[in-house]
């Protein structure tokens, strides 16, 4: 098998089989793999990974995905939003540390309110770092003013996760209903693109009743939509969501675990020059996940400066680490980490997409 798997290793242009046999890869060829993914992420971002200090501004949602911890269902969820004060706290910490960037991530909500707000903490993270930070916002799906205000306001990434290319697979894990449109999210997506976001997505790994072949689909999706950036990670059951019920069909975690890796692998070698990163989704599997991940492929990642009382309320699924730990000390913990990774922090540093510089240029 390897003679095939280093040919396909070496082609320039990978088809739908290409990727399933990648994604199948077995010892040697697993070993080839994250070689090769090791050596482009080396020679097209270099060794260094950027720090986004992650702040939970919400766990407030007006969706209903039947996979998520948040959901608006889920009646056992301890609702919170943290006060302006706290969003600048937390942002002054990760200037005052030279993380380079923050990220503000919430459930998703649509409401004039909501986009006013947000606005106003845009303007006051880039008043407080004298526009030294730079911003990230997963917030959902929005109009396209709002995204066009935001925009304007000084957030230049955001991350819309579309969970699963596949639309069938997509009407599985949510409801039936128009505030769960598969067509809309590639509406908001394209959309953000257009507008000028670096524009990232990404899916979750081992959902129930996903096929390898959705997994290979997923990476030629993220192609042909040319994404700047991706956050994907295995995927993890909650207690409090429908889909739980479903986890006897699931695949044993250190296989979703192995499946994530490959899926960042894969994802470095058809898309060279993209950020990725590595996920809080893949500690919560193996102690030392986010580092395997950095190793082979991952250049992003995500400390927690969520004020600690709230962190156990923003559960998208079970186990979440850090959720005890001090902002200080998860940053000491992720320099030790990073460095047992032989990577070089990117302190002060943007890290923006050189995907996106490039098609610029």
């Amino acid at each position: 098998m390897s003679s095939l798997f280093n040919k396909i290793l070496e082609k320039e242009n990978l088809n739908k089989e290409d990727l399933i046999c990648l994604l199948n890869a077995k010892d040697n060829d697993r070993k080839l793999l994250f070689e090769k993914s090791a050596e482009i992420k080396q020679k097209y971002v270099g060794n260094k990974v950027y720090f986004r200090g992650l702040i939970e501004y919400s766990n407030i949602c007006y969706k209903n995905c039947l996979y998520c911890g948040i959901r608006a269902g889920n009646k056992d969820l301890i609702h919170y939003t943290l006060s302006d004060e706290e969003v600048i706290n937390a942002a002054k910490f990760a200037f005052e540390n030279n993380y380079g960037s923050v990220v503000l991530q919430s459930g998703e909500i649509e409401s004039s309110a909501f986009t006013e707000k947000i606005d106003k903490l845009i303007w006051e993270i880039k008043k407080l770092s004298d526009s030294k930070l730079g911003l990230t916002l997963s917030l959902g799906e929005q109009s396209e003013e709002t995204y066009k205000q935001w925009f304007k306001s000084g957030a230049h990434r955001y991350l819309l996760r579309i969970e699963t290319s596949n639309q069938e697979l997509y009407s599985k894990i949510h409801p039936h209903n128009s505030k769960h449109s598969f067509e809309k999210r590639l509406v908001a997506l394209n959309t953000l693109k257009r507008l000028g976001f670096q524009a990232g997505t990404g899916v979750m790994i081992g959902l129930p009743f996903q096929t390898i072949e959705n997994l290979a689909e997923d990476l030629l999706f993220m192609k042909e939509f040319d994404i700047d950036m991706c956050g994907m990670g295995p995927y993890i059951e909650h207690k409090q969501t429908p889909l739980y019920e479903f986890r006897d069909k699931l695949l044993p975690l250190n296989e979703r675990f192995d499946l994530s890796l490959k899926m960042i692998a894969v994802l470095r070698i058809v898309m060279k020059d993209i950020n990725i990163a590595s996920t809080t989704a893949l500690q919560a599997i193996d102690p030392i996940g986010r580092e395997k991940a950095i190793k082979i492929g991952a250049n992003i990642i995500m400390p927690n400066i969520t004020p600690g009382n709230n962190r156990d309320n923003y559960l998208l699924y079970e186990n979440k680490p850090c959720t005890d730990e001090e902002v200080e000390d998860c940053k000491t913990c992720l320099e030790a980490r990073l460095h047992f990774a032989g990577a070089e922090i990117g302190y002060g540093e943007w890290g923006d997409s050189k995907h996106f510089a490039n098609k610029k240029d």
